[in-house]
C-alpha cells in the first residue's frame, strides 16, 4: 500500500519550548482566509508550541550525497517544507510491507528496515547535522529544538522485520526507534492486523505467542507500542499485556469514518484508561471515505485522460508491484510527469468538487476530545505515505493546522497538547516504566 500511497501523493503535494527568532513561519492559508486576529494568534501560537508529526514516512532514494532532505524535493517533507510551515519534530518511519512468514521474508524485511535506519541517521549526522539532530527522548527533542534545529525522531511501521530475534527490539532501539507497531497491512508473525476484518480471517485472534515477548521487550527497554494498524483484538490484548501507555500512531476516529483503520468508541475508551494517546491522521480516507473516493475518481479521470494524450498507460497498484525494478523506476518517471501535466486540471478541479480538508480533519479532533478528553488526543499526517488533505498537503502548510485550532476555540495551552504535548508525556511515561523493570 505505501508505495502505491506515495504514487497518488504525488498528486496531492503538487496540486494543492519555542526558538521564536530563528522559527520560519510561511502563512499560506485555506479557503475561508481567517481573520488578521485569528491568523496572529495562531502564528504567535504555532511559533511557541513544539509542533511534532508522529507518522512521516521515508524513500530511502532520497538520502543520498546527490539528493536528501537539505532540498526543496517533491515529497511532502523535507527540511525546506519543514522550516516554511513551521513543522518542528518529524517521527520518521522505518516501514516494511508484509510478506511471506519464513526466513528469507524475515531477512528481507530486516534488510529494508536497517537501510531506513541507516538513511535517518545519514540525514542527522552526515547531511545536515547543523539543520537537525536525532532524538530519543521528550527531553532531548525540546533541547534541539531550543538551539534552533529541527528533530527528527524515529518509529518502525510493522513488527515483521523482528523475523524470530526477540533481540532485535533492544538493536531498533539502540538505532533509535522509540515506537513500533506489530503488523500492518496483513497478519504479522507477531499479531492479527485491521485488514482481517475484510474476511474475517485471522492468524492469531489477537496477539501470538511471539508477539507477547516482543511486547514484553518493547516494556523493558522504554519503547512505545503503536496500535494504528493492529486487529481490535490485538490492541486489547495489547492493553492488557502491556505495563506502559500505548499509542495509535496514526488513526482516526471509526464514529465519523467507519474504516477498519481509525479505533471505534469502545477502542477509544480502552485508550483513555490506559493512559495513551490517539494521533489524528489527515489521510482522506480515514477522515470521509465518501468525499474522498468522489475526488479521487475524478482526479484519476483527468490522470488517464493526460496519460492517453501521451501515449502512456497508468496501471494498477498490483501490476506494478510486478514489475522489474528497472521498469517500476522507468514508469515512475513517466507517471511522475503526467501528474505535473495534469496539475492544473486538478486543482481546477478542487474549486469546483469538495476534496477531503483540514475543517474535515479537525472535526475528527473535535470528536476525539469530546470522547477522551484532550488529554488523550494528537496530530499525525502520514505524509509520504498516503496522507495530505486540502490545507495541509506537505509540511510547509502546517500552520495552517493551527490555524483551524484557533478558528475552533482551542487554547495555547490545549494546541500545545494536541502538537506534541500528550505523545511526549507518554513517551516518558514509556521510558519510566522501562527504568523500573531494569531496575535502574
Amino acid at each position: 500500500m505505501k508505495t502505491s500511497q506515495i504514487l497518488f501523493l504525488l498528486i496531492f503535494a503538487i496540486i494543492s519550548c519555542k526558538n521564536i527568532s530563528e522559527k520560519k513561519v510561511e502563512t499560506t492559508n485555506p479557503e475561508p482566509k481567517p481573520t488578521i486576529d485569528t491568523l496572529t494568534m495562531a502564528t504567535e501560537i504555532h511559533k511557541k508550541v513544539l509542533t511534532v508529526d508522529t507518522h512521516i514516512d521515508i524513500n530511502t532514494k532520497n538520502f543520498t550525497n546527490n539528493v536528501n532532505y537539505t532540498q526543496e524535493l517533491d515529497n511532502q517533507v523535507n527540511l525546506p517544507k519543514m522550516k516554511n510551515g513551521g513543522l518542528d519534530v518529524a517521527w520518521f518511519i522505518v516501514y516494511t510491507g508484509q510478506g511471506e512468514l519464513t526466513p528469507e521474508g524475515y531477512a528481507n524485511a530486516y534488510k529494508q528496515a536497517i537501510a531506513k535506519f541507516n538513511a535517518i541517521h545519514k540525514l542527522t549526522e552526515e547531511f545536515a547535522p547543523n539543520e537537525i539532530e536525532l532524538a530519543i527522548t521528550s527531553e532531548k527533542a525540546r533541547t534541539i529544538n531550543k538551539k534552533g534545529k529541527k528533530v527528527a525522531m524515529i518509529g518502525v511501521e510493522n513488527g515483521y522485520p523482528i523475523g524470530a530475534d526477540v533481540s532485535r527490539v533492544k538493536e531498533f532501539y539502540d538505532l533509535g526507534a522509540r515506537y513500533m507497531s506489530l503488523s500492518h497491512n496483513g497478519h504479522s508473525q507477531l499479531c492479527d492486523s485491521n485488514t482481517g476484518e475484510e474476511n474475517n480471517i485471522w492468524l492469531h485472534n489477537g496477539v501470538s505467542e511471539l508477539g507477547k515477548e516482543v511486547i514484553a521487550e518493547m516494556n523493558k527497554w522504554g519503547m512505545m507500542i503503536d496500535i494504528s494498524h493492529p486487529s481490535k483484538e490485538a490492541m486489547r490484548d495489547m492493553i492488557e499485556l502491556s505495563k506502559a501507555p500505548i499509542i495509535a500512531s496514526h488513526s482516526s476516529a471509526r464514529g465519523l469514518c467507519n474504516h477498519s483503520r481509525n479505533l471505534d468508541d469502545e477502542q477509544l475508551q480502552w485508550l483513555k484508561e490506559n493512559g495513551g494517546v490517539i494521533q489524528t491522521v489527515a489521510f482522506g480516507a480515514y477522515l470521509d471515505t465518501e468525499k474522498n473516493n468522489k475526488y479521487k475518481k475524478a482526479t484519476n479521470a483527468i490522470l488517464n485522460e493526460v496519460a492517453a494524450s501521451q501515449d502512456f498507460e497508468i496501471i494498477p497498484w498490483s501490476a506494478y508491484r510486478k514489475l522489474e525494478k528497472e521498469a517500476k523506476s522507468s514508469y515512475y518517471s513517466k507517471y511522475l510527469k503526467i501528474t505535473k501535466l495534469a496539475a492544473p486540471k486538478i486543482e481546477a478541479l478542487s474549486k469546483t468538487l469538495d476534496p477531503v480538508n483540514i475543517a474535515d480533519f479537525v472535526d475528527h479532533i473535535d470528536y476525539l476530545v469530546e470522547k477522551i478528553g484532550i488529554e488523550h488526543v494528537g496530530i499525525s499526517s502520514d505524509f509520504d505515505g498516503g496522507g495530505g488533505i486540502d490545507g495541509w498537503k506537505d509540511a510547509s502548510e502546517t500552520l495552517n493546522v493551527t490555524i483551524e485550532l484557533v478558528k475552533r476555540g482551542y487554547t495555547e495551552e490545549q494546541i500545545e497538547l494536541l502538537w506534541g504535548g500528550n505523545l511526549f508525556r507518554v513517551l516518558d511515561e514509556v521510558q519510566e516504566v522501562a527504568k523500573k523493570i531494569q531496575g535502574i
